[in-house]
């Protein structure tokens, strides 16, 4: 049995008549009353009682009929799912982020302006540092991700850099450094300090700028810890372990035991916030999520 033998007798069933059947199918009635034969002959049972005036369904044909308009329709409504795939307004969009882009408000209002505008694309959410994230991208797990500095830049993927802003020296709140004017910090004042980095492959990219930039100054950092998360480096901070480096848009976390320390101005060190997707993939709800976020970084540029 084929598909077309259920468009054939259904419309069969609605004219009642083989001839306007076959005139609303565009066939000649000889060859649709020898389908309709051989679809009886498959099914081993008579569907229409055959008379002068035309056919009526048997007991078994509209029981036939329930069964065939439930496919059809059910075909016609796949269609259309797949119509809308193919336009991007239905699917899943798989998005990874760091910890330290989550913090920055871009990061809700892009999840939010995409759900507002496409409903239907389901939205899969995974926490990651930058090289897991990077990895996932290339190898097709995740369809985008939002990182700081690109730890490596593996041919077929785009860094988009969407919004860049400035970073914090975070310090314990009864710090003497917590004393400092705003924006009277430099990197030599840091130099006897203890720096909780992020270690590779997680995010080497800031801090290897950091690194190069105090060793500019003549020193080279001394470091206290290496974690896998920023988060994890504020965490440390707020209970004394030593200083860290981050975006200013962490700033809110542990206000109550972190001090946030503003750099000198013209100090070369700035955290951007990138979005990685695959440079032959930016179709479909790729699309609309990368519209979105351009859109949402250009609203929150100052």
């Amino acid at each position: 049995m084929e598909f077309r033998h259920l468009r054939y007798f259904l419309a069969v069933a609605d004219a009642g008549h083989m001839t306007r059947a076959a005139e609303h199918l565009g066939i000649q009635q000889p060859p649709l009353s020898q389908q309709i034969k051989a679809l009886e002959k498959e099914l081993g049972t008579s569907l229409f009682q055959r008379h002068p005036k035309g056919v009526d369904l048997t007991d078994a044909g509209r029981q036939f009929e329930r069964e065939a308009r439930r496919l059809v329709d059910d075909f016609a409504a796949m269609q259309q799912r797949m119509a809308r795939v193919a336009r991007g307004e239905l699917g899943v969009l798989n998005v990874g982020f760091t910890s330290s882009a989550a913090a920055h408000a871009f990061t809700p209002a892009a999840l939010r302006a995409c759900r507002r505008a496409w409903p239907d694309i389901e939205l899969s959410i995974r926490e990651d540092h930058a090289a897991g994230i990077t990895e996932a991208v290339e190898a097709g797990r995740l369809h985008c991700g939002l990182i700081r500095v690109p730890v490596s830049q593996p041919e077929g993927l785009t860094f988009e850099v969407l919004l860049r802003e400035p970073v914090l020296v975070a310090a314990p709140i009864d710090h003497s450094l917590a004393r400092r004017k705003p924006g009277a910090l430099t990197l030599a004042d840091l130099r006897l300090e203890g720096f909780i980095l992020v270690r590779q492959p997680g995010a080497p990219g800031l801090y290897a700028n950091l690194l190069a930039l105090c060793e500019a100054q003549g020193f080279r950092p001394r470091i206290a810890a290496e974690v896998e998360r920023m988060v994890t480096s504020l965490n440390l901070v707020a209970a004394g372990a030593g200083v860290a480096v981050v975006p200013a848009s962490m700033r809110g976390l542990h206000p109550h035991a972190v001090a946030y320390l503003s750099l000198l101005d013209g100090t070369p060190l700035d955290a951007p916030l990138t979005l990685v997707y695959r440079a032959g993939d930016a179709s479909g709800p790729v699309a609309h999520f990368l519209k979105i976020a351009r859109a949402t970084a250009r609203r929150a540029r100052p």
